[in-house]
């Protein structure tokens, strides 16, 4: 469904209150969005890249990570400025400020990049799943797509029950890892010398950027400027101001505690494979393993229980951001359930087919190149939010320090920089490599470029051309004038009706609306199978019963002076009531609510929702 007016992540939009809290209760009221956003920071992707730069080169990427890490501090912060300031997530900004054309480019590279952090999800929950549970890893693989029905549930219970979720997963791989360091014993000094800055080429810059993707990760922007809504602010010069000086603190502690996660996933790898000559283990599977042969079966668990924990939060947080995206760029909108799946299919089938034809170890290098390909993404997220966040007419008073916009161009430059030069050295490799490379020279090359070209757009569009973001600052349109009312006469009332308790409400609402002068149908639509096959030849029992029940109310409202007429459907329910409006020209709907939320939905259908969206005429919702 299209939708012009509508909030990021609307279903929890504004959900928690700030006003009246003060001391460590408002502290407390803040702090949640930075916690969801920094399990992407310690997903099973992460797991894979430090695993292999821990394996491969010890303790010397631990400044990467570091780098990384401050990089992620202050994009976070800008991304969080963006949405408590102009109440916009990063993706609804990009439409307002690019082209549609440029709008659906940056949407699919965003949703390449969810799918790439979908699929680390997936194979990390599945891996997790093997390892504690001897369980396949196709069964695995098929078991994530509940993922999607969880989600579904969290949010129906509010924001603050998925804040509970995602913190009590993060505190679980905390805690695994914090015994994990007990038992390794890793060496202070090594540690020490890795913070230290070196040279990177060849495998290391792969790994490099693989480990920046991982933890800069671009469907993070997209989401943290969308959660840090859900806290309805005083929205005055001193409300927004106290607001950003809390979540800048809620970032900083959460992305530190990520970083200290992804640390200590690099420092067991250094300890216990680099420092024992096992440079190549870069498998979470052979990771599991060696430390079992080396540290006894606590480690192993410790790490399975870990990894299964990491990759749930993480899937409940991307496919959030999916929806941010989805909604954001194309202003299109729908089911939530079916944008979940979506996106859940879209990195299984991959999952699946490396596994088919390719054995499960080649998921492990499949893991890797995922984040590579989120790294690939990010300079299509923060090189738009570092121009809307500097912009000192769009942010109001709150536009980014000299200083601070210096370093975050540094930073875009260097991640920039560090995929032109990986995306430049695999096309020379694939020329060296192959005599038959004309696929190069007629197809990567030239969506290399183009790609290129989009990102020089995206880059430059801002300063040349500044019209179009400032030509409508919010979501909404403009307030319409209310003239004189006057009263609205209904003459043909449809009455859908179940032979329930609540059918007495409903049709007492109708007779309300329309009095003695409207002619009402009482609509029952029969779901029988037989019902839905044979249509109305049907005649089985529940058929007849329906239509005595309907003739018995038909009786009764015409003995009160009611014009009431009966229409017995067949089938689906949301599709027969709209055939039966258009039929009888009807100009109102009074229907129940059918009081049934979350999964119950998916198994009982949304027939109000689907009503709605397939007729034109007004409908009163009677619960």
């Amino acid at each position: 469904m299209m939708s012009k007016n509508y909030e990021s992540l609307s279903e929890v939009h504004s959900s928690i209150h700030i006003a009246g809290k003060t001391g460590w209760r408002k502290l407390l009221a803040y702090i949640g969005p930075a916690y969801l956003v920094s399990v992407g920071y310690m997903d099973p992707g992460n797991w894979a890249t430090d695993i292999a730069g821990g394996s491969q080169f010890g303790y010397k990427l631990i400044w990467v990570l570091l780098m990384s890490n401050l990089i992620a501090l202050l994009l976070q912060s800008l991304s969080a400025r963006l949405g408590i300031v102009k109440q916009l997530d990063l993706a609804q900004a990009s439409r307002k400020a690019y082209p549609s054309a440029i709008n659906f480019f940056l949407f699919i590279f965003a949703q390449i990049a969810i799918i790439a952090c979908d699929l680390a999800e997936i194979i990390g929950m599945a891996i997790g799943l093997q390892l504690l549970f001897k369980l396949p890893l196709l069964w695995g693989v098929s078991i994530t797509i509940l993922d999607t029905l969880l989600l579904l549930v969290l949010l129906n219970k509010g924001m603050r029950m998925m804040e509970s979720f995602i913190v009590s997963m993060v505190f679980i791989v905390g805690i695994s890892f914090l015994a994990e360091m007990f038992i390794v014993e890793p060496e202070i000094t090594e540690i020490a010398k890795g913070l230290k800055p070196s040279a990177l080429s060849g495998d290391a810059l792969y790994i490099a950027i693989g480990i920046i993707g991982a933890t800069v990760m671009p469907h993070n922007l997209y989401l943290h400027s969308s959660l840090v809504q859900t806290r309805r602010i005083d929205r005055s010069h001193k409300g927004i101001k106290e607001a950003l000086k809390f979540n800048i603190a809620d970032t900083a502690i959460a992305l530190n505690l990520a970083f200290f996660v992804n640390a200590a996933i690099l420092i067991l790898a250094a300890a216990a494979f680099y420092r024992n000559g096992l440079y190549e283990v870069a498998d979470i599977r052979d990771a599991h393993k060696l430390l079992e042969n080396i540290f006894g079966p606590v480690a192993p668990a410790l790490f399975a229980i870990a990894l299964i924990a990491s990759g749930q939060s993480s899937t409940v947080t991307g496919t959030l951001a999916g929806q941010i995206i989805m909604e954001g760029h194309l202003n299109l909108r729908i089911a939530p359930w079916v944008r979940r799946l979506l996106t859940r299919l879209l990195a299984i089938i991959p999952a699946f087919l490396t596994i088919v034809y390719y054995g499960d170890d080649a998921l492990g290098g499949l893991l890797v190149l995922s984040q590579v390909v989120l790294s690939l993404q990010l300079g299509f997220a923060i090189i738009p939010l570092i121009h809307f966040t500097s912009d000192k007419t769009l942010m109001d008073g709150f536009a980014i320090k000299t200083g601070t916009k210096i370093i975050a161009w540094i930073s875009a430059l260097v991640i920039v920089g560090l995929n032109i030069r990986l995306v430049s050295e695999e096309i020379l490799g694939w020329i060296n490599r192959s005599n038959n490379n004309w696929w190069v020279y007629a197809l990567i090359i030239p969506v290399t470029g183009a790609v290129l070209l989009l990102l020089l757009y995206v880059l430059f569009a801002p300063w040349i051309d500044k019209r179009k973001h400032r030509a409508t600052k919010t979501p909404h349109g403009k307030a319409l004038q209310i003239e004189s009312i006057e009263n609205i006469l209904y003459q043909h009332i449809g009455i859908p009706v179940d032979f329930s308790q609540n059918d007495r409400n409903i049709i007492r609402h109708a007779l309300i609306q329309g009095g003695k002068k409207a002619e009402y149908f009482l609509i029952h639509v029969v779901e029988t199978a037989a019902a839905s096959y044979h249509g109305n030849k049907v005649f089985d029992h529940e058929t007849q019963s329906d239509r005595e029940n309907l003739e018995k109310y038909q009786e009764n409202l015409q003995a009160l002076g009611y014009n009431v007429q009966v229409l017995i459907g067949y089938g689906k329910v949301s599709k027969a009531i709209p055939e039966f409006a258009k039929d009888k020209k009807l100009d109102l709907l009074v229907m129940g609510a059918h009081g049934h939320t979350g999964i119950s939905d998916l198994i009982f259908g949304t027939t109000l929702d689907i009503v709605r969206h397939r007729v034109n005429i007004p409908i009163l919702v009677v619960k």
